[in-house]
């Protein structure tokens, strides 16, 4: 979803590193499969680093086949008829900054498979109480301007990284340890992002521009005096100028197909319905597992090690999302009409009432009033939607596990902003943490970041390791949002895997 909602929440933060470590040349020994053909690798697991890992693979020359469990492509990738027939939900993911920042997707000719993105005029808007809302623009100027006496503290925050974020990009989404390429912009970029997210927002003047960079910050499902949560701020709203926050024409789904779709034509085989529930099951030298940490242990049995296993059941799994989807009879009508020209909303007030949010759900509750991250896509996609109708999402952060109804609590936020919101409502559909985790098996709790993405556990992500995607058995790697950069639709988590495994290949 973060970016994280989709996408957005990116992740490592900050720095730098790794080299590789030196490649292990080994491999499994393969027996013979199906027909009597052996691929070269077998990755399990079809979210956008699960695709990611395979492309790599693919485009190397590398015999790949691509297993899912599930009956279609993309994990968080999807999108359902959720409410009423016509009306296309993005079920998880929707909106794709991480995406075009990230340096290995935005390599891919997925428009010659069917991908288009559109671009809402602003990426986000943050209203508030008073009838007004911050509104994030592409343009850098046009930001400052309307955020009024903290447009200058704005613009002087954001614009040495946004006219460098195509390289900078590489940095902030390479393993840990890696020197970095551009290490004096890292280093400027790391005094900020590592304070945090309340004292880069109170460095800030104004209500408006306050709040505009709390409600990125949130994206980091961390309490906002949390170290390190100023860099989810920084990233989302560079992103925003640099990239744009766009989304997929037709729905996310769309996305998933055309990955899939280059995948095939780079001689890939895709098999769906296909859960994998022991290694044993698959015979390939290399072997790529878009699976949370829990999940590798239960798919490995004891053939880990013990103390690579102890590592594994300590790996700790953050908040999760309580989402509601809406079929509407029109759009969202919002007080602020500055919000109608936005992608994203986030509905939340006041620096203070973000704050408040994301320590109570920290602390195992949710806040009467919580940060809720909402999406309208069919204001700027009206092939998701019967002519005339809407749809909308909104989600809001919970406890792992939740299993309270927090749907109540967000669509009162709503109308708080958009007084007659309920009078619209087709019908709704709910999903739990239970139900998203039902849904991709990754998704540990609800939690949609692949775990933790505080400071101590980006650098040891799902082990401290120089090159953290190889496990101790051979021929074996991670490839999830629970490897480095970790969350956010970007696919580099995937792309590091693989390139470490074609390394080890030879």
């Amino acid at each position: 979803m973060r970016e994280r909602y989709g996408d957005i929440a990116c992740p490592v933060l900050l720095l730098y590193g790794a080299w590789a470590g030196s490649p292990r040349h080994c491999w499994p020994n393969a027996s013979r499969g199906e027909g009597g053909s052996i691929p070269d690798a077998i990755v399990v697991g079809s979210g956008p680093n699960g695709l990611a890992a395979a492309i790599t693979l693919a485009r190397a020359g590398v015999k790949t086949v691509l297993r899912e469990a599930q009956a279609t492509v993309g994990g968080g990738l999807c999108s359902s008829q959720l409410t009423l027939p016509g009306f296309v939900h993005d079920v998880c993911s929707a909106v794709y900054s991480l995406a075009l920042s990230s340096p290995f997707f935005r390599t891919l000719p997925l428009g010659d498979h069917g991908l288009e993105w559109i671009h809402p005029p602003a990426p986000l808007a943050h209203p508030l109480d008073d009838g007004t809302a911050a509104l994030l623009e592409r343009s850098i100027d046009a930001t400052a301007e309307g955020l009024g006496v903290g447009g200058r503290g704005w613009r002087r925050l954001h614009a040495p990284f946004v006219r460098v974020w195509d390289d900078m990009a590489h940095d902030v989404l390479a393993p840990p340890l890696r020197p970095p390429r551009h290490p004096f912009l890292m280093a400027r970029f790391g005094l900020r992002g590592l304070q945090p997210a309340t004292r880069v927002a109170r460095s800030l003047e104004g209500t408006h521009a306050r709040a505009l960079f709390a409600g990125n910050a949130a994206h980091s499902f961390l309490p906002l005096e949390t170290p390190g949560t100023a860099a989810f701020g920084l990233l989302l709203s560079i992103g925003a100028h640099a990239v744009g926050w766009p989304i997929a024409r037709g729905g996310s789904q769309r996305f998933a197909d055309a990955l899939a779709a280059y995948f095939r034509s780079l001689g890939g085989e895709i098999v769906t319905s296909a859960p994998v529930e022991t290694l044993d099951e698959l015979e390939a030298r290399l072997v790529l597992l878009d699976l949370s940490p829990r999940q590798v242990l239960r798919m490995a049995g004891d053939k880990l090690p013990a103390g690579y296993r102890r590592v594994l059941e300590r790996y700790r799994y953050g908040s999760a999302a309580f989402k509601v989807d809406w079929a509407l009879d029109g759009p969202v009508p919002w007080t602020a009409p500055a919000c109608g020209r936005a992608g994203t909303v986030h509905l939340a007030g006041t620096l203070e009432e973000v704050v408040a949010s994301e320590a109570a759900h920290s602390a195992g509750t949710v806040h009467e009033r919580p940060f809720v991250l909402f999406v309208q896509p069919t204001l700027f996609d009206d092939s998701r939607a019967p002519a005339g109708k809407h749809t909308a999402w909104a989600y809001c952060h919970v406890p792992n596990g939740y299993a309270g109804d927090a749907s109540g609590r967000i669509e009162r936020q709503v109308e708080r902003f958009a007084p007659g919101f309920r009078e619209r409502i087709l019908a709704r559909s709910v999903l739990t943490p239970a139900d998203f985790e039902r849904r991709n098996a990754n998704l540990i709790g609800g939690d949609i970041n692949g775990g933790v993405m505080d400071l101590r556990q980006i650098f040891s992500r799902p082990v401290a390791r120089p090159t953290p995607y190889r496990t101790p058995l051979r021929g074996v790697y991670l490839c999830s949002a629970s490897t480095p950069p970790g969350g956010g639709v970007h696919g580099m988590s995937g792309h590091h895997a693989a390139r470490a495994a074609l390394a080890d290949l030879g």
